[in-house]
């Protein structure tokens, strides 16, 4: 496996990171993205995520929506729902944890300890 690669269920930009951190303080519970839910707090990044994902062995990328979108709407075009970790090797790609399993996640350890059990 090349590379993991997160693609939260958010936009990219100023405007929308603003908006995102409004909604995870207004209404936590409804926020769309639970990646984004238990790796980032309202301002920053969670410092447990962060050391994992520095420390990690394999290789991780973060993309809003609009930016996977853009980079691989030709090969992949639409096909998934988000938030999602797909893998990615060798130019083929396939989901690593789908988006029904990360609603699931209750904080950053449990996602730590599915991203260690499946790879």
């Amino acid at each position: 496996m090349e590379k993991l690669i997160f693609v939260y269920n958010a936009y990219s930009g100023t405007r929308h990171v603003v908006l995102d951190a409004l909604h995870k303080l207004i209404r936590p519970n409804s926020y769309a993205c639970s990646i984004c839910k238990v790796t980032h707090g309202v301002f920053s990044e969670n410092s447990q995520w962060k050391k994992y994902r520095q420390t990690a062995e394999a290789e991780m990328e973060f993309l809003h929506i609009d930016e996977f979108q853009k980079r691989y709407a030709s090969k992949f075009g639409y096909k998934y729902t988000f938030p999602i970790v797909l893998w990615e090797d060798e130019g083929e790609m396939g989901i690593f944890i789908a988006t029904d399993e990360l609603e699931r996640i209750q904080n950053e350890e449990d996602l730590i300890k599915l991203v260690e059990e499946r790879l």
